[in-house]
This record gives C-alpha cells, sequence and structure tokens, in this order.
C-alpha cells in the first residue's frame, strides 16, 4: 500500500514537472499565465516567477495586467529578493495608486527595504532608506491598517542607528587609550550622540564614557592645558552625578572625582 502511494505521488509530481516544463517552452500566453497563477497560488513562488517574468511584458497596458504585476512583485518578496519586491512594489503603487492593492504594495515596499537593512555594525545606507520609505508609507496612509508594523519596524530601525553611532563614539573612547588626543574625539562624539539622541537606552552608559574620556584626557595634559581640562571634567562629572547618583559605576565615577580634586589642588594654591 506504502509502495503504491509513493508511486502516486512521483507520478502526480512528474505530471507537475512536465506541465510546468510545457507552459515555461509554450508560445500560448494564456498557458503560461494560467500555470503562473496556479504556481503562486499554491506557494510555488520560484516557478511562478518565471513564468510571471514571461508573461508580464505581454500584458502590458491590458486588464489583467495589475494583478500580474502585484504577483510578480510578491513572488520576489515571498523568495526573499528584496531589492526588486521593493522596486516593483512601488511601481505598482505608482502604476495603479486606486487599486485595492496600492496600500498593501506601499507597505511591502517599504519593508522590502526594511529586510535589506544589516546588522548595527556595518554601513546604514540601507537603514536610513527604510526610515524614509517607512515615513513615507505613514505619511500617506495614516489610517492604515499596517500602521503599528510599520512603527515596530520604524523603532527597531532607530535603534539600530543609534546603537551604530553609541558605539562609533565607544570606539573613539577605545581608540584615545592607545592615542590620547583621541579623547577629544570622543568628547565630541558622545556630546553628538546625546544631543542626537536625547532619549537614548544608552545614556548613562554615554554620560559614563564622556566623563571617562574628559578625565583621563585632563589628567594627562599638559600644565597649560590641563586647568582647564579638569574643570570640563569636573562639569561631566557634575552632570553624571545628577542624573545617576546611584549608577552601578558610581565608585568608578567617585575614584576620577577625587583624583580631579587632588589634581586641581596645584592650580588652587596661591602664590
Amino acid at each position: 500500500m506504502k509502495k503504491f502511494v509513493y508511486i502516486l505521488i512521483l507520478a502526480i509530481t512528474l505530471s507537475s514537472c512536465s506541465e510546468y516544463q510545457k507552459a515555461l517552452k509554450s508560445e500560448d500566453v494564456k498557458v503560461k499565465l494560467d500555470m503562473a497563477t496556479k504556481l503562486f497560488e499554491n506557494g510555488k513562488y520560484s516557478k511562478a516567477n518565471k513564468l510571471f517574468d514571461q508573461v508580464v511584458p505581454k500584458y502590458r497596458g491590458k486588464p489583467q495586467a495589475e494583478r500580474l504585476m502585484f504577483m510578480s512583485a510578491m513572488c520576489s518578496y515571498e523568495l526573499k529578493d528584496y531589492h526588486i519586491s521593493g522596486y516593483h512594489f512601488e511601481r505598482f503603487e505608482n502604476s495603479y495608486p486606486r487599486s485595492d492593492k496600492a496600500q498593501e504594495a506601499s507597505f511591502l515596499s517599504a519593508k522590502s527595504y526594511y529586510m535589506l537593512s544589516p546588522v548595527y555594525s556595518k554601513e546604514q545606507r540601507e537603514t536610513v532608506e527604510a526610515l524614509e520609505k517607512l515615513q513615507l508609507f505613514i505619511n500617506k496612509y495614516p489610517d492604515s491598517d499596517y500602521l503599528a508594523e510599520a512603527n515596530v519596524l520604524i523603532k527597531e530601525l532607530d535603534f539600530k542607528l543609534e546603537k551604530k553611532a553609541f558605539e562609533i563614539a565607544k570606539q573613539y573612547n577605545k581608540i584615545a587609550y592607545f592615542e590620547s588626543s583621541d579623547y577629544e574625539a570622543a568628547i565630541k562624539a558622545f556630546d553628538n550622540f546625546l544631543v542626537d539622541y536625547p532619549g537614548t537606552s544608552f545614556r548613562e552608559e554615554a554620560m559614563f564614557f564622556r566623563l571617562d574620556s574628559a578625565y583621563k584626557l585632563a589628567i594627562n595634559s599638559v600644565k597649560s592645558k590641563k586647568e582647564e581640562r579638569l574643570e570640563i571634567a569636573k562639569g561631566y562629572y557634575n552632570t553624571f552625578h545628577k542624573y545617576y547618583p546611584n549608577s552601578e559605576r558610581t565608585e568608578e565615577v567617585e575614584k576620577m572625582n577625587e583624583d580631579l580634586k587632588t589634581e586641581s589642588q596645584q592650580f588652587n594654591t596661591k602664590s
């Protein structure tokens, strides 16, 4: 009985493959269209896509073009070919702005760009582009059923840029350990980060590493620059202590403060 079932499945599979191959080679556009639609509805996106590539150009300007163009874009999306799906969904919306699929196409186009966004440690050009596309979608369809998901995607992308900026600033601090002049670059990077991301979840860490950079710059400065840099570092200490008096880094921070006070004494002595 099992052997019969296997033979039957094999026969159906071979028959299906044979039908697909015939459609692929056929000169009859209707045959290709019917097979592409059938494969699409059965989730056979790779095979369907090959047929749509042949069929879509033949139906340009015809009533069937709208449905075909959307299915073709959806095939690319399901196959994770997001460069192509992003472009095709955007093109669909522009070609059929009154279509009942226009809103979905607009969202899936933006989501395709979101899917292309790399990990935070890499260049973030695609992330910025995805944010722009998602914001355009929200502006265009503020009452969309996809709004909640779009906002979630934007939040994820924003965090990625935030994490990237924080790690860049932190890297300046690490490099400065070997090249003390880079502590100034680290301080500036953390200042910029805190301005650009005022509500960041990395705020405490950023303020700590800013203080750490200013502290090390001041302590290791030549005498002509030391007094001014000590005062700047003490200002960063005061800011950190004000906002995070019970920080897990309190012991480190207070040690820095004591060192800053000690170093400052030489400038407080009256001649």
